[in-house]
């Protein structure tokens, strides 16, 4: 649900952009001109008030998007810094039993998708096998 989403990450706003009051904001921000699409070309629905939701729809995910890139960069940056400080201090490259538990608690939580994403992000931590 979009609400959970949008509570616990804060304002649903980029920063440095002004709040889109309601679906009329969220059209209004639309390209307008000849760089503009036809709505239904854009949303896929000629309604303007199913466009104007799935215009806002996209700008939260959108946000959400730009959140978890600057996370996964995050993320992989700690991860390669626990590693470089294990390996200064004499210990392994790789402690799998830490990778076994990360890779148990997305697959719980996501099922089979969250075993890759868990893999992806292990990955970007600490490279390739």
């Amino acid at each position: 649900m979009m609400t959970g989403v949008m509570e616990q990450s804060g304002s649903p706003n980029r920063p440095g952009q002004p709040a889109a009051q309601g679906a009329e904001a969220a059209v209004a921000a639309a390209p307008t001109g000849a760089d503009a699409e036809p709505a239904e070309q854009q949303t896929g629905t000629q309604e303007p008030s199913a466009s104007a939701r799935i215009v806002q729809i996209r700008e939260r995910i959108d946000e959400i998007d730009h959140a978890l890139i600057t996370l996964w960069q995050e993320r992989a940056a700690l991860s390669q810094e626990v590693g470089a400080t294990r390996m200064a201090s004499g210990g392994t490259r790789l402690v799998l039993s830490r990778e076994r538990e990360i890779l148990e608690r997305f697959r719980v939580a996501l099922g089979a998708d969250g075993t890759q994403l868990a893999l992806l992000l292990l990955r970007a931590g600490r490279g390739p096998l």
